[in-house]
């Protein structure tokens, strides 16, 4: 049967594999490195302004859409102190008049997240919610 080439043999005369399997987990590794380079370059950083007047968004504001992986920074302005919940991920955070309410986190978990007021001043630890979500946070898998 004809060979494309010698076959390297080792010091017992036996057929030599080191180096191919050396070679096999050079390449495998090099692409796990690549793909993980890829899925951190196509990880996006994502801002979205809110305005809460009344205790509502606009309709053009209420649906926020996201990739998974992104690191995503909701900026709130509000006319009235209150306690924001996204729920799904359980974060809160408050908002106050005349300062631009801040919260950042990356996106792991996919699926739509609803974010709900709380009165700040009035909260008792509750979670059952009367009122429509004021906004839907949707987050697409990569």
């Amino acid at each position: 049967m004809p060979r494309n080439g010698p076959l390297e043999r080792d010091a017992a005369g036996g057929p030599r594999f080191g180096s191919s399997i050396a070679r096999l987990v050079l390449l495998a590794s090099t692409a796990i490195a690549a793909c993980t380079v890829a899925l951190d370059v196509r990880a996006a950083e994502v801002a979205f302004d809110l305005r809460l007047q009344d205790g509502r968004v606009p309709e053009n504001m209420r649906l926020i859409r996201i990739t998974q992986g992104d690191v995503v920074t909701l900026r709130w302005t509000t006319d009235r102190p209150l306690l924001l919940h996204l729920h799904g991920y359980d974060i809160e955070w408050q908002v106050q008049p005349g300062i631009v309410g801040k919260v950042t986190f990356t996106a792991r978990l996919t699926g739509r997240f609803p974010v709900h007021a709380h009165d700040a001043a009035t909260r008792k630890g509750g979670s059952a919610h009367e009122e429509d979500p004021l906004v839907y946070v949707e987050v697409y898998p990569r």
